[in-house]
């Protein structure tokens, strides 16, 4: 059975592509001409999109290096001990929305450290996917319409995330 389904996946890609094509050339399509305006564009996109990125990226690495993570984590222990919200998860609850690379490294050292059965990984598994890298999205969407006011954007998804991990913790412990 793996066998098969490696196999459906291998040949998934290139059927789209020929699919494509022979639609195009049914349809009496510039194939080549329309791919190459679609790249053009793509390219124009990520040229747009690049100062932003770099921000991103260089203000979460100031992030992580600054310990101003460990910081918050501090800041809101007391909190979440009152809603006996797992301390162990805190980091990934303030990198989550920041890094998604950085979120991803804390979920696997979490579930590394406590195990994937346990309420803390299930918490942390759940927590990846039900919440988002919010200031990569916005930054990315934003830039992409060329959107200049976030401030209403991200005090929404920043809420979204805090239910997310918060419904998630709560989610996890009644179902366990």
């Amino acid at each position: 059975m793996a066998n098969v389904i490696n196999y459906i996946s291998n040949l998934a890609i290139p059927t789209i592509i020929v699919t494509i094509i022979f639609y195009g050339l049914k349809e009496k399509a510039k194939v080549f001409d329309t791919f190459l305006d679609g790249a053009k564009e793509g390219m124009e996109i990520v040229f747009k999109m690049f100062p932003t990125l770099l921000g991103i990226f260089l203000a979460v690495g100031m992030l992580r290096t600054s310990g101003l993570i460990d910081g918050i984590v501090n800041l809101i222990t007391p909190f979440t001990d009152f809603l006996e919200i797992p301390s162990n998860i805190l980091p990934l609850t303030v990198l989550r929305p920041i890094s998604g690379s950085a979120s991803m490294a804390v979920a696997v050292d979490i579930m590394q450290n406590y195990g994937v059965d346990t309420l803390t990984g299930i918490i942390t598994s759940t927590i990846m996917g039900s919440t988002e890298t919010t200031f990569y999205t916005i930054a990315i969407y934003t830039s992409a319409v060329g959107i200049k006011k976030t401030r209403g954007i991200l005090i929404a998804a920043l809420a979204a995330d805090v239910a997310g991990m918060l419904a998630s913790t709560v989610i996890c412990r009644i179902l366990s």
